[in-house]
């Protein structure tokens, strides 16, 4: 066993130095990066700065007061910095922007609950076309990625490698591209997501993480000719080239129509940033030195999603530095930038009564109230350090200062809005007003399930 352990390993490191000498070209003719990490489809890159929304709230708070060492405190002593009750007791300092308890009562925030009704969804959902029984994976596939967007993709990197070779010499054995073949180098790519390999590499290695299956479809070197030259649009555009997407923009836009044009989601849906796990093989056995000299993706990406069937509706995708209109610089880390990621997210979704779920840094009183407005309803989790408080009761978010009973909760209201404080090893608070906070919890078995 330790002997399959080695060679798996060394054939791991020999993937992965196969995979770095590969000299992949960025853009030449325009700004050129450090490597080719501004590639989405080869990202070398696997650092997420995702939240663990559950983890997150579970370790908001604990009922101790903080230990004072010389190491850091740890998150949930950094919340219980908040001196004061949450059961009625004093007020401390709160998150900035929560408000007194003289404060909360003149806002209209009160402890007498009411029922809350959401209206009808007010559209069908489902898909929007029936595919045939004889229907393969390359014709769902391709509802999202016609043939009019791969096509571009031929062009765009048969030009580019023209220019290249005009530039720098020709290379021998490279002829252009075609749209089958384009639609194979997809798969490949595609392939790794359900095929976990070190690098898309491994496909034709002799090795544990070898698909021969699919690499018969097209050898390692036509593969890599390919990925050498592979782009989306070959040149900076003479508008619009202070964004730092503009290489891979008409792929989002044309594959965030197909999303709006193939399904429509039920009532309920979900903003959130999901993990990209991009190199999981390499994350599984770096050391973490290693890990943690790894760099960082350069983007995010959010997504609404549909609860029942998982379906992603819409994605919204930006940089995470740099210049220009999709940078982050100014709003890097600020629930500022989170609320305007939820505007776009939900902007073709007002009037039709749907109920959105969301994260810490996504939940606020404020972009709730703007919501309801236009008929979209929230419930989201808040946490005292990510989430923007402004406008909150301070005697719900801060730590009580007598120990809290597991099952404990505690709801105040603001109109149909509801705050609400529950402890079960650790204080979540969740802000609603999609769900009434008159209704209970059913225990069947050993299962508590709530009703909202």
């Amino acid at each position: 066993m330790a002997e399959c352990g080695r060679k798996a390993l060394s054939l791991l490191e020999a993937a992965r130095s196969r995979y770095e000498s590969l000299q992949i070209s960025d853009d030449v003719f325009g700004e050129s990066g450090d490597d080719s990490s501004d590639n989405p489809f080869y990202s070398t890159s696997g650092d997420s700065d995702s939240d663990n929304y559950i983890a997150e709230a579970g370790e908001d708070e604990q009922q101790h007061p903080p230990q004072h060492h010389h190491h850091h405190p740890k998150r949930s002593d950094r919340d219980c910095g908040h001196s004061g009750g949450a059961g009625g007791g004093s007020g401390g300092a709160g998150p900035p922007g929560s408000l007194s308890r003289s404060q909360a009562e003149e806002e209209g925030w009160m402890e007498t609950l009411q029922d809350v009704t959401v209206p009808p969804y007010k559209d069908t959902y489902g898909p929007t076309q029936k595919m045939p029984e004889a229907a393969t994976a390359l014709d769902f596939f391709q509802l999202f990625v016609p043939d009019n967007c791969i096509q571009n993709m031929v062009s765009q990197t048969n030009m580019y490698a023209k220019k290249f070779q005009e530039r720098f010499g020709s290379e021998e054995g490279w002829c252009p591209v075609t749209a089958h073949e384009m639609k194979a180098f997809l798969g490949f790519v595609i392939s790794t997501s359900v095929h976990r390999c070190e690098s898309v590499l491994s496909i034709w290695s002799s090795g544990f993480f070898s698909n021969r299956s699919i690499a018969l479809k097209m050898s390692q070197s036509r593969f890599e000719k390919i990925l050498k030259y592979f782009h989306i649009v070959a040149f900076r555009p003479s508008q619009g080239s202070n964004q730092g997407l503009y290489k891979i923009q008409p792929f989002l836009d044309s594959l965030q129509q197909a999303f709006s044009c193939t399904f429509r989601p039920s009532q309920t849906q979900v903003l959130h940033e999901p993990l990209i796990d991009e190199d999981p093989v390499f994350i599984t056995t770096c050391t973490e030195r290693e890990l943690r000299k790894r760099k960082k993706r350069k983007f995010s990406l959010w997504v609404r999603q549909c609860t029942s069937t998982g379906f992603i509706c819409q994605i919204s995708v930006h940089l995470k530095d740099g210049q220009g209109t999709d940078g982050l610089a100014t709003l890097k880390n600020k629930p500022q930038l989170h609320s305007l990621v939820a505007k776009q997210l939900c902007q073709n979704i007002s009037g039709k009564n749907a109920i959105i779920f969301t994260g810490p840094s996504i939940t606020s009183l404020s972009l709730f109230s703007k919501f309801s407005k236009q008929d979209i309803y929230c419930c989201g989790l808040l946490s005292t350090r990510k989430s923007d408080c402004t406008g909150l009761p301070q005697s719900m978010l801060v730590c009580s200062s007598t120990p809290a009973q597991r099952g404990q909760s505690r709801v105040m209201m603001k109109g149909s809005m509801s705050l609400i404080s529950w402890y079960n090893k650790g204080h979540f608070r969740f802000l609603s007003n999609a769900y009434s906070p008159t209704k209970q919890g059913a225990k069947e078995g050993k299962t508590l399930r709530f009703l909202f």
